[in-house]
């Protein structure tokens, strides 16, 4: 299956058994999970418990909310400070990071100045410097929900499980039993039906970004639509997992991010990100008909 905005297709492996596959609807979109286990009920449990992990952290993580960590936040006054868990916490650091590493072409701030919050990881206190900053997780918080499904999955023992969510956020763990990896598509958008990449994926995570008519992705350094670009898609190296206490792997998260970023950042930009990024690889479809993709390995 394709989405048609993204051109970023999953397909299920025509070689394995026992794949399980669930659905569930959260955060404006549709979480899936391909899990490869004998007991289909025992899978459907572990589906269960993590599509309530996805609940949770919209009305974490959305700022549609009402009482969402990121409303509350948008709601600080200038010196007021709120009490978030730790997973908006640690959303709000990768974000950070992420802002950084694409020189502010991905800015969960809304162009609002993201340096105006102060966060405390200590406390799990988010503090404004400044009032009128305004969040929008919306950029990474299905790559984070994912990732922490991942993790999930394997804790229950699906290691051999895909989870993809709205299809513009996959994360592929281990592949089912006989294959290299889980099949992916890369697709034109405008066309689904022109196939651009056949990928093989394992233990990666691929973001996936498009402009469609009257949905444009908005550079927050000018205020400018994004232009020359009609997809993006970034694949990221999942990490071995990180020692007790260690940092939580975020590949979809990252990925999220970046494809989004690279959606607006030079040719010359985004080569330099993926040269000096290890595990990142990202694929350009230009909007001129006459320039072919282009791989950034």
């Amino acid at each position: 299956m394709t989405d048609a905005a993204s051109g970023l297709g999953v397909e299920s492996p025509s070689h394995s058994r026992d794949i399980r596959r669930f659905s569930h609807e959260a955060m404006a979109t549709v979480y899936e999970i391909y899990a490869v286990h004998p007991d289909e009920q025992y899978a459907a449990q572990a589906a269960q418990a993590a599509f309530d992990l996805v609940d949770r952290l919209e009305r974490e993580l959305s700022r549609f909310q009402p009482n969402s960590d990121i409303t509350r936040i948008n709601q600080l006054a200038a010196g007021a400070q709120t009490r978030v868990t730790p997973s908006t916490l640690e959303c709000l650091v990768i974000a950070r990071h992420m802002f950084e590493l694409t020189g502010g072409a991905f800015d969960v701030s809304i162009g609002t100045g993201l340096a105006s919050l102060e966060i405390d990881p200590d406390e799990l206190v988010v503090r404004a410097s400044t009032s009128g900053v305004r969040v929008d997780l919306g950029g990474i918080g299905k790559g984070y929900a994912v990732d922490l499904v991942a993790e999930l999955l394997e804790d229950w023992g699906l290691e051999r499980s895909l989870v993809h969510g709205g299809f513009s956020s996959v994360l592929a763990l281990a592949p089912p039993a006989g294959g290299e990896g889980w099949p992916l598509t890369l697709s034109d958008p405008r066309d689904p039906s022109r196939l651009l990449a056949r990928l093989s994926v394992s233990q990666t995570a691929l973001g996936a970004s498009g402009v469609r008519k009257k949905d444009h992705i908005v550079d927050p350094r000018s205020g400018d639509p994004a232009r020359g670009r009609l997809a993006s898609w970034v694949a990221v190296a999942r990490p071995p997992a990180a020692p007790d206490g260690g940092p939580r792997m975020a590949p979809a998260t990252v990925a999220d991010a970046l494809t989004t970023a690279f959606m607006l950042l030079s040719v010359e930009k985004i080569h330099e990100l993926c040269a000096r990024t290890p595990g990142v690889e990202a694929w350009i479809l230009p909007d001129d008909d006459q320039r072919a993709m282009a791989h950034f390995p």
